[in-house]
This record gives structure tokens, C-alpha cells and sequence, in this order.
């Protein structure tokens, strides 16, 4: 198969399709009959991207709505019984996509889970009560009178002060012994703590969006159909069920245009 073959027929079933694009910062993308491919993208991707991108068109021909709110297994493969189908496909999308283990911020988050707990080992040689849950009140009324108190919301801050003669000063969260040298080492450690926080919160958010994404019906189909490409056998290997019942969907003509571009395969 070429890529050149794939986008002559989605051109000869009425779709657009642009390979010059950035894709909207993706590797590419489909809506309302057009489909992008990121002019970025290696040369190896590009097959599966376009499949990816021509699964979702597909599926809008069965769900038409589904752009929304990224349709329904249900209607994807013409059934209720739709838990095995899914734990089957989350586990095609995990070997088609590695992104979707979010392997690399799992990580990050479990170095910062360490950190926090040895900023926290810190704070309680000197103040074994210390909770992370509850108010560190020697700490508040050290850092009502310091500049400190700034970095506790940001990592950097730059301060500007004076009219006529303007004073900037920059503080970082790594130079805190050298900015405050009155500071208790406790208490910054505590600072960091708490940045550590931020972070980890905020990677989480991240973990939980991606795998919010890489959950939807259409985005589990869309890479169900890749990997159908990149390692058939691996994917009737690992979602038997899944595999039975889309072939069988298929060949009845269920989804529209769809046999035509397996046939390339």
C-alpha cells in the first residue's frame, strides 16, 4: 500500500485531503470531510495517519455526531455487550500508540512523589508534627515578612521596586539558600514541597486528559484500524472478540468505504 493509493481514493469518495499542513498541532486530523496530515510527521507515520484520520470519517458516517462527543462502542461495533470489546481495545491502543501509556509523566510523577517525601523527612527532624494536610504555622509566620512568601506560588518571581531609581530583584526556587540566607533549611524545604505539589497536580491533570483522549469510542477505533496495519496478527492475537465481531461488521458492509481501504492492505 502507498500513501499516494489511499489519498486517490478518499479524494474519489468526496474527501479533502491536505498533507501540507501542520494539522493543528496534531499528526493529523479529521472534520466535516477533510482530512489533514502534519507535514512534519516522518515518512513511516504517514500511512497510519491517514487510516487513523479516515477511521474517524467512517465513523461519523455510522455516528453522525459522534465529533462531539466521541460517539459510542455501541454503535461502533452493533452491540450492548461492550466491556470486553473495550478492555480489548484500550489494549491495541497501548501497543499502536506508547504515548497512551503516558509512561514518561507516570515516571516524572513518581521522581516528584520521591522528592516530596524527602523535603517532608526535612521539615520533620525539626518539626516531627508536620502534616502536609495541615496549616505549618512556624512556617506562616516566618514567611509573612520575606520576599520568600512569592515563590510559593511561583518558581520564579522577578521583583521590581523604586520609582525614580527602579530596583529588580529575581528570586528562583533553586536559589534559595543564596537569597535567603536567614532562612531555616526546614522551611525551604517546605517551599519546594509545595512546588513539588503544584507539579505533580499538574501532571495529573495531564495523565488523566490523555487518558480521558486516548479512552474516546472514536479515538479506540481509530487506532483499532491502524493496527490492523501495523501488526494485524498482533491485534487478533490480543483482541479476539473485538477482531470477530468488526470483520463480521465488515463484511456485511457496515462500514462505509472501509472494505476498499482493508483491501489495500
Amino acid at each position: 500500500m502507498e500513501a499516494k493509493d489511499l489519498i486517490k481514493y478518499f479524494k474519489s469518495i468526496g474527501l479533502e485531503v491536505h498533507t501540507t499542513t501542520k494539522a493543528r498541532g496534531h499528526q493529523g486530523f479529521y472534520m466535516k470531510r477533510r482530512i489533514d496530515i502534519s507535514k512534519n510527521i516522518s515518512e513511516s507515520r504517514v500511512i497510519p495517519t491517514l487510516l487513523h484520520e479516515f477511521a474517524h470519517y467512517v465513523h461519523s458516517r455510522i455516528e453522525p455526531f459522534m465529533e462531539r462527543n466521541g460517539g459510542t462502542l455501541e454503535v461502533l461495533f452493533n452491540t450492548d455487550n461492550i466491556e470486553t470489546i473495550e478492555s480489548e481495545l484500550l489494549t491495541v491502543t497501548s501497543f499502536v500508540d506508547n504515548q497512551s501509556r503516558c509512561e514518561k509523566l507516570k515516571h516524572y510523577k513518581k521522581l516528584i512523589k520521591e522528592k516530596i517525601i524527602d523535603y517532608e523527612k526535612i521539615i520533620k527532624n525539626r518539626y516531627p508534627k508536620f502534616m502536609r494536610s495541615k496549616k505549618f504555622k512556624e512556617f506562616d509566620k516566618y514567611i509573612k515578612k520575606s520576599k520568600a512568601k512569592y515563590l510559593l506560588k511561583y518558581d520564579r518571581i522577578k521583583l521590581v521596586s523604586g520609582l525614580l531609581f527602579k530596583k529588580v530583584e529575581v528570586f528562583t526556587i533553586d536559589n534559595i539558600e543564596k537569597d535567603f540566607t536567614d532562612m531555616p533549611v526546614e522551611f525551604a524545604a517546605y517551599i519546594r514541597l509545595k512546588s513539588c505539589q503544584k507539579r505533580q497536580s499538574r501532571i495529573s491533570s495531564k495523565i488523566n486528559r490523555l487518558q480521558k483522549y486516548y479512552s474516546k469510542p472514536t479515538e479506540l477505533f481509530a487506532r483499532f484500524i491502524e493496527g490492523l496495519y501495523l501488526n494485524p496478527c498482533q491485534v487478533k492475537t490480543t483482541a479476539p472478540q473485538t477482531y470477530e465481531r468488526f470483520i463480521k461488521l465488515l463484511d456485511s458492509g457496515y462500514y462505509p468505504g472501509l472494505q476498499e481501504v482493508i483491501d489495500m492492505y
